[in-house]
C-alpha cells in the first residue's frame, strides 16, 4: 500500500449504526470506527456523553455531506433519574451540590411530567457542549466560570414513566434536536422539590433508523478480524455493515433524472420541472437508468435546484455533456418519511 493510501485510507461510503459504549467519548469513538474502516473520511452525527449509550450514527466518506440533516432530526431516549440528588453537571459523573428527602408519589410524578410535553423552554447546562467564543461551555464551567445562557424552545414529543423504584424513575423521552435530557432531569428534580441526576442514559433511536441494526465495536472489530482472515487483508468485507448514504435522507420525496438531467444537475446547474405542482422543499435524486443516488435537490417553483451531490465513482460514471433539459416526472404521493 502506497504512503499516500495509509495517510488519507480508502474511499468507503455509508453509515455506520454504532452502539457507543459507556465511559467513551463521542469522538473517540468516531475515530476508532473511522480506523476500522480506513476510511478517508467520517463524522458523527451529534456527541452523546461519554456517561451516555446507543445509537451513534457515523457517516463515512460522501454520507458526511448529509450528516447535518441527521443531527437535525428526532432522537429517542431512555434514562435513569435518581430523586433526591442534585449534581453540578446533572449526571452522576459530577459533584453532589445538594441532597433532599424524596417522598414523590408516582402519581406525582406523573403529575410534575405533564409540564414536559410540548414545545418547552430549555437553559443548556454549563457542562454542555454549546460554543461561547469558539470554546465549549464545559471548558469554562470546569474553571469555576457560569456564564447567562439563553432558553431555546425545544419539543418534547412524549415522555413516559416506565417505572419508578425507590429513588430511581426510569423514563423513555421522544424530543427534537437540540434536546439536553440531563437539563430535563434537573428541572424534574427542581419541580418535585426533591432534586435529581441522570444514573443511566440511552439513545434508542435517530430519524427513523431501526435500533436493531446497532452494531457495538466488539462485533465490529471481531467481523473485522475475520474479515481479514478469510481475504488477505483486505477491509473491504465489513462494508456490507454501512447503511447507504441516502438512508439519512429518506423522509424527503423521491425524484428520478434522466441522463441530460443527471449532468445538469451534477454540474450545480438547476433544471426546469416541466409539470408545475412538484412539492417545494428538499428531494431525493436519482439516475432513472440504474437507480443511483446522486443527492439532495431543493424543489423551488417550477425549478429542481442542487443542494447537496454524491461524488462517488459510480455517480462520476454516469456524467455526460450538458444538453437541453428533459421533463421531469412529480414525485409519486406517499412518498416514505422518517
Amino acid at each position: 500500500m502506497s504512503r499516500h493510501r495509509r495517510a488519507h485510507g480508502r474511499d468507503v461510503d455509508g453509515i455506520l449504526l454504532l452502539d457507543k459504549p459507556g465511559g467513551m467519548t463521542s469522538n473517540f469513538a468516531l475515530q476508532r470506527v473511522k480506523q476500522i474502516f480506513n476510511a478517508n473520511k467520517a463524522g458523527h452525527t451529534g456527541a452523546l456523553d461519554p456517561l451516555a449509550t446507543g445509537m451513534l450514527p457515523i457517516c463515512l466518506g460522501e454520507a458526511t455531506k448529509f450528516s447535518q440533516i441527521l443531527l437535525d432530526s428526532d432522537k429517542c431516549y431512555e434514562v435513569d433519574a435518581c430523586l433526591g440528588i442534585r449534581t453540578d453537571t446533572s449526571d452522576a459523573d459530577g459533584q453532589v451540590v445538594s441532597r433532599r428527602p424524596n417522598h414523590v408519589t408516582r402519581e406525582r410524578l406523573l403529575e410534575a411530567l405533564e409540564a414536559f410535553r410540548g414545545e418547552i423552554l430549555q437553559v443548556p447546562s454549563m457542562y454542555s457542549a454549546l460554543k461561547y467564543h469558539g470554546r465549549p461551555l464545559y471548558e469554562y464551567a470546569r474553571q469555576g466560570i457560569s456564564l447567562e445562557r439563553e432558553a431555546r424552545p425545544v419539543t418534547i414529543h412524549s415522555i413516559e414513566l416506565l417505572s419508578y423504584q425507590g429513588d430511581t424513575a426510569t423514563l423513555r423521552i421522544s424530543c427534537s434536536k437540540g434536546t439536553y435530557i440531563r437539563t430535563i432531569v434537573d428541572d424534574l428534580g427542581e419541580a418535585l422539590g426533591c432534586g435529581a441526576h441522570v444514573t443511566r442514559l440511552r439513545r434508542t433511536a435517530v430519524a427513523s433508523y431501526d435500533p436493531a441494526a446497532m452494531i457495538t465495536l466488539e462485533d465490529l472489530n471481531r467481523i473485522l478480524d475475520e474479515s481479514l482472515e478469510s481475504s488477505d487483508g483486505q477491509r473491504d468485507g465489513i462494508d456490507h455493515l454501512l447503511l447507504p448514504p441516502d438512508s439519512a435522507v429518506s423522509r424527503f420525496p423521491e425524484l428520478r433524472l434522466a441522463g441530460g438531467q443527471v449532468s445538469r444537475i451534477m454540474s450545480g446547474q438547476a433544471v426546469s420541472l416541466a409539470v408545475p405542482g412538484a412539492p417545494a422543499g428538499p428531494v431525493r435524486l436519482y439516475d432513472s437508468t440504474r437507480g443511483y443516488f446522486l443527492g439532495v435537490g431543493e424543489v423551488e417553483g417550477t425549478l429542481l435546484k442542487p443542494r447537496r451531490l454524491v461524488r462517488s465513482a459510480q455517480v462520476l460514471a454516469l456524467l455526460q455533456p450538458v444538453g437541453d433539459p428533459q421533463d421531469l416526472p412529480v414525485p409519486e404521493e406517499g412518498a416514505p418519511e422518517a
